[in-house]
């Protein structure tokens, strides 16, 4: 067992090598034995790199509207209180809609493989699934 001393943790980070627009990461806990915990903070229209991790990645979803997408499906609609399990291997990007913060816990499993930024064609709110229906 191991404990995390708020007092002796590196909390913020900004980070832009990953990310399109200003996201500021909080590291809940170091990455340890492959687990990586983090509060991700999505500026209006911020949002990651395509991306995969080894193990999968579970999203808690705790303020905010944004998007969440699949490699090879459309862009869904992710509000305060959704869960999101990415499976192993996905290619995949998340975050903020246009128009709202995204506020998300994300825990990732193994080894994150960081690919090519979403372009603005991708993004777009048009192509959302469920971007119509008031979420």
């Amino acid at each position: 067992m191991k404990i995390f001393r708020a007092s002796e943790r590196d909390l913020r980070v900004e980070r832009r090598d990953t990310f399109t627009g200003d996201v500021l990461l909080t590291a809940v806990v170091p990455t340890t034995d492959g687990v990586t915990v983090s509060d991700v903070v999505f500026t209006p229209g911020s949002r990651t790199y395509w991306h995969s991790h080894e193990n999968g990645q579970l999203i808690i979803v705790t303020a905010g509207r944004g998007f969440l997408c699949a490699e090879g499906e459309r862009p869904q609609v992710v509000t305060a209180g959704d869960v999101i399990w990415t499976p192993p291997g996905q290619r995949h990007w998340h975050g903020a809609a246009p128009d709202s913060c995204l506020i998300h816990t994300a825990i990732s499993l193994g080894i994150t493989t960081w690919g090519v930024p979403v372009t603005d064609t991708e993004y777009q709110p048009e192509a959302v699934e469920g971007a119509g229906h008031g979420r």
